[in-house]
């Protein structure tokens, strides 16, 4: 992100216009970004709300910066399955996330929006498909998952592994690191194939031993998020925003 980007402006929040100002927006650029986040573990040392906050700070940026509407946040997702019960951790199934996500969509469109542009932070299959699965009549819908995309390759085995892990660490370190208890973070590693479950969102997909977490959060720095914050920044704007 550039320095003339997001922090000199603010984001277009739906929330705050009236009927007529969406519609003026809409005339000039007629997208819409939702930001899609959860309410879920991510270990002792993360609050439940990690995906959405991180999400929901990449949304803000991008409508700052490119002058595009932004829709109130979803904070609840298809969550992964556990071994055992977190307490506050929220999900919704599959089918309630993918009405959800349609009813709203099909709203809008016919209020004006042409294009989504639905962000979220959160990789296992079922919530993929629901936010990918929509039902438009001419708008088109783009689903971006931040975590899919190409990102640097560590030295370490599970940096691909972000449930809680060294990447969601450090991310919120710089978004939010008010939010973090560092000191709390437990490692965990974790074989391929709980991995591959995670990200396929099946049964006990999260193990029982893990302290609700995947990978190793204790690598974690505010220098690592803030690098990938802006990596990750840069792809989505130059591939979605500026691509158009």
């Amino acid at each position: 992100m550039s320095e003339s980007t997001g922090a000199h402006r603010h984001p277009i929040l739906l929330k705050h216009l009236t009927p007529e100002e969406v519609r003026t927006h809409l005339d000039r650029d007629p997208r819409l970004i939702l930001p899609v986040g959860t309410t879920e573990q991510h270990g002792p040392h993360l609050p439940l709300g990690c995906d959405t906050i991180i999400v929901e700070r990449l949304a803000d940026d991008l409508s700052a910066e490119f002058g595009v509407l932004r829709a109130p946040t979803i904070e609840y997702g298809v969550n992964a399955d556990t071994a055992r019960p977190f307490p506050g951790s929220g999900s919704l199934h599959f089918k309630t996330l993918h009405r959800l996500i349609n009813d709203l969509v099909v709203s809008w469109e016919t209020g004006g929006v042409r294009e989504f542009i639905i962000l979220t932070a959160h990789g296992p299959d079922p919530h993929q498909e629901a936010l990918s699965t929509l039902s438009l009549r001419e708008a088109r819908a783009r689903t971006v998952d931040i975590f899919s995309m190409p990102l640097p390759e560590e030295r370490s085995d599970t940096w691909r592994v972000v449930h809680g892990g060294e990447i969601d660490t450090s991310l919120l370190l710089y978004v939010d690191p008010v939010l973090v208890k560092l000191a709390q973070a437990q490692d965990f590693d974790a074989t391929p194939a709980v991995a591959r479950r995670y990200q396929r969102g099946g049964r006990s997909s999260i193990p029982a031993l893990s302290p609700g977490s995947l990978g190793r959060p204790s690598l974690a720095s505010v220098e690592k998020g803030e690098r990938l914050y802006h990596l990750i920044y840069e792809r989505v704007a130059s591939r979605i925003f500026r691509a158009t």
